[in-house]
């Protein structure tokens, strides 16, 4: 049976549940992101706001010089998490078979689904409309015959638009598709194709097997696949997860709690990002604060909580530290994840520091 896959992608998604809860700041540039003085940088951004330039990853005090009118906002994760929770209960009108990338965006298969006369066009246009009526966003959706095309099709009518590449359209489609656009090609990438004279997949397609071999490596097989518009992955519904961290070992010892204080904002951020990754109906119960010493020693102080707080890391980081008192050779942080085979379950009120070899 020929696939129906949507890829679903929420338009501007934080900027945009903040326009929508703010509606003085429609039509202006609004970014979500860290504060200049910080050396922040910016998470997402309205159409506005792109107008001048400014995008994702932009360090905060570039964008700020490039819009000096931009309304720059701390991101409000909580909420953003309650939003997208809302999202996937729509998508679970249509399908269980969803595959979340991040808060906003996600895979849905639709194969066989009856829903609409069975037309994932159909499918994807009542999600659409579903959202924004309900939640006052937009979402843009691709439709295609597998996940690399769903996903491409979805950035061709941004923001709160929809495209489909039916199978009879796939070769037709893809040879017109800039090599930029395949995943795993980035900029260095780009560049060595761009050598060998291929800007299209159809130059990728014309290239001589064992040239590209020679030239790209393992990721040729890739590439050519991908250059004829196949991709074989399945829509994969993801696993209960127990817990996220992130931790880093440091060349130079940290000599003293003030040190460890100021290398924690770093360890939050990439947290915070591998959070916006996960399945949104993943409920954080508990953070906690992981610190080896200079002799290994290791201990983790844990609390509970519904969100990865910087004064809560801060708070877990000066109890574990004073536990040894001693330069850290590594800091870690991360959350562990409420058990949702376990509805009933009761949260204790605080959960006692533990340690850990």
């Amino acid at each position: 049976m020929q696939r129906k896959i949507i890829h679903c992608d929420c338009d501007c998604f934080y900027a945009a549940v903040e326009v929508r809860d703010r509606p003085d700041l429609a039509g202006r540039p609004v970014a979500v992101g860290g504060t200049p003085e910080r050396r922040g940088v910016i998470a997402t951004c309205n159409y506005e706001a792109r107008r001048y330039g400014v995008h994702s990853a932009m360090p905060s005090s570039q964008a700020v010089r490039a819009c000096p009118d931009l309304v720059l906002l701390r991101p409000d994760m909580e909420k953003y998490r309650d939003v997208s929770r809302s999202v996937f209960a729509i998508y679970r009108r249509f399908t269980e078979q969803i595959e979340p990338l991040s808060l906003d965006e996600a895979y849905l298969d639709v194969t066989g689904s009856d829903l609409l006369h069975g037309s994932a066009t159909l499918i994807a246009r009542a999600i659409r409309n579903s959202v924004c009526r309900e939640l006052g966003i937009t979402v843009s959706a691709g439709i295609a015959p597998n996940k690399f095309l769903a996903k491409i099709a979805s950035d061709w009518n941004k923001p709160d638009g929809q495209f489909v590449v039916r199978p009879e359209d796939v070769d037709r489609f893809v040879a017109a598709l800039p090599v930029r656009r395949l995943p795993g090609v980035g900029p260095a990438m780009a560049a060595r194709l761009a050598e060998l004279g291929i800007e299209t997949c159809a130059d990728l397609r014309a290239t001589d097997a064992v040239l590209l071999h020679q030239k790209l490596g393992s990721a040729a097989q890739r590439l050519r696949e991908l250059a004829l518009g196949e991709d074989p992955r399945e829509v994969r519904p993801r696993s209960v997860r127990k817990s996220v961290s992130v931790e880093q070992t440091y060349a130079e010892d940290k000599p003293n709690l003030a040190a460890c204080q100021r290398a924690l904002e770093a360890l939050e951020v990439r947290l915070k990002e591998r959070l916006a990754g996960l399945d949104p109906d993943d409920r954080i119960r508990s953070c906690f604060v992981k610190v080896r010493f200079d002799d290994f020693t290791t201990t983790t102080a844990e609390r509970a909580a519904e969100e990865p707080a910087a004064d809560a890391f801060a708070a877990l980081l000066e109890s574990a530290w004073a536990r040894g008192e001693r330069p850290v050779r590594l800091l870690g942080v991360g959350v562990h994840f409420r058990n949702r085979t376990a509805p009933g379950e009761q949260l204790e009120l605080f959960l006692d520091a533990q340690n850990a070899d």
